[in-house]
């Protein structure tokens, strides 16, 4: 693949003993490597849930409905805040800010 450009959000896929050389040039970029081996067994998926067959999938939906979001018992099943509540943020350095005028508290 020497000598080769690609897009944005392109997979690319080499040999694990591959020897790789990035060159990106003056642009940043975020690249995601990853690498295992085969597990050789049947795949089976459907929406967030990724098993070895369909009797496995039809169980995980089960299990999921049952307990909704794996047991964790929420107070309701509304909004985490109640409606009245206003507005509501909080910020990486710890601010938190309540209500439609911006308070900080």
């Amino acid at each position: 693949m020497a000598g080769r450009d690609f897009a944005p959000l392109h997979a690319m896929v080499w040999a694990a003993d591959a020897q790789v050389d990035f060159r990106n040039g003056g642009e940043e970029a975020e690249i995601l490597l990853l690498q295992g081996r085969p597990i050789n067994e049947p795949v089976a998926h459907h929406g967030p849930f990724v098993m070895n067959s369909r009797a496995e999938l039809q169980q995980a939906f089960m299990d999921y409905q049952r307990t909704e979001f794996g047991g964790r018992q929420w107070p309701s099943h509304g909004p985490v805040r109640p409606r009245d509540s206003g507005r509501f943020a909080k910020f990486a350095d710890g601010r938190v800010e309540n209500g439609a005028a911006g308070e900080e508290t």
